[in-house]
């Protein structure tokens, strides 16, 4: 049983103004990009990630909320701190404070940033300081390393994006492949250019969740593309565009009921999964609105112009 019955909706008709739509949003992305530059986290810029364990001393001391600690680095100069809060096993309240650091903050100051940090921190709320407990874990990333992860990052998208070309040129023919890639370089400069726009920092998560729109976005349009393969031998007397709009409307109930469903699940995430997972989910939120509309509106119609115009030339012929 369909969700939508039998749709007629003239999607390739709709080419040109989803086309200048997608322009529009990529155009501001980039110009963001240009004006404020890309904002990376301490994974990439490199800097100093604190666990510490923030559990009252005793009975008569509550936990200290987020806001307060946020204000008590702010007033110390230290205001670009992320601050999440985490549990462990034995429900201790840990805090992890993320904050980046530049080459001659110990020089200036005589401590490193972590321990500007802890001694802020220590002295700013006593009864939630237990000398033997309170640092849980702590990590630097250097500069050297963030740039190589930044490579490693690019590098990824890179392989996963040739992998797929190949995949497609086998299983269907090489044009499909380009207009797979097209679609998904679609999808990856919408995320990256509403991040930018918003002002949001590129991490790790986040590109672990650039890898998974890739993964998502292409499975939707493998399936376009299935069904516009079986139309295009089953309804040989038809325009491209008609077979085209005829494959994504016979597709269409799939196509939204897979992604509705994926998108309140990952909705769900963002709102109540926390500020760990806060970017990482915003970014699938992103990729499935955007994943669905480019397998309809970027990469069926451009199949729609290599098959025409390889029609064209074969008349001429």
């Amino acid at each position: 049983m369909k969700f939508f019955g039998q749709t007629n909706i003239d999607f390739i008709g709709s080419r040109k103004i989803a086309f200048t739509i997608s322009g529009v949003i990529i155009l501001l992305g980039i110009i963001f990009l240009i004006v404020s530059g890309m904002k990376y986290s301490i994974d990439f810029t490199g800097g100093v990630s604190l666990e510490l364990d923030m559990t009252p001393v005793s009975a008569e001391f509550g936990d200290v909320a987020i806001q307060d600690i946020r204000d008590a680095l702010t007033s110390e100069g230290i205001d670009d701190a992320e601050i999440q809060e985490l549990h462990d096993l034995q429900d201790h309240r840990l805090i992890l404070v993320k904050t980046k650091v530049s080459g001659n903050e110990q020089a200036e100051t005589g401590f490193t940033k972590g321990d500007l940090i802890k001694n802020i921190l220590k002295n700013k709320f006593p009864g939630n300081y237990k000398e033997e407990t309170f640092l849980y874990q702590q990590n630097e990333v250097g500069p050297r390393i963030g740039e190589e992860l930044k490579g490693k990052a690019i590098l990824a998208i890179f392989w996963a994006l040739l992998g797929i070309i190949i995949y497609i040129w086998w299983r269907f023919e090489f044009t499909f492949g380009i207009a797979a890639i097209a679609a998904l370089v679609h999808d990856i400069l919408i995320t990256v250019g509403i991040f930018a726009i918003f002002g949001k920092e590129i991490s790790l998560p986040v590109v672990a969740a650039l890898l998974t729109i890739v993964g998502y976005s292409l499975n939707d349009t493998i399936v376009v593309f299935d069904r516009i393969r079986e139309d295009i031998k089953k309804y040989r007397k038809l325009g491209y565009a008609e077979i085209i709009n005829r494959s994504i409307n016979e597709t269409l109930s799939r196509t939204i009921i897979t992604s509705l469903t994926t998108f309140l699940v990952v909705l769900c995430l963002y709102i109540f999964g926390g500020s760990v997972i806060h970017d990482f989910a915003f970014a699938l939120l992103i990729g499935v609105v955007v994943g669905t509309y480019s397998s309809i509106f970027i990469a069926s119609p451009i199949l729609v112009g290599y098959f025409n115009s390889r029609s064209k030339a074969t008349k001429r012929k």
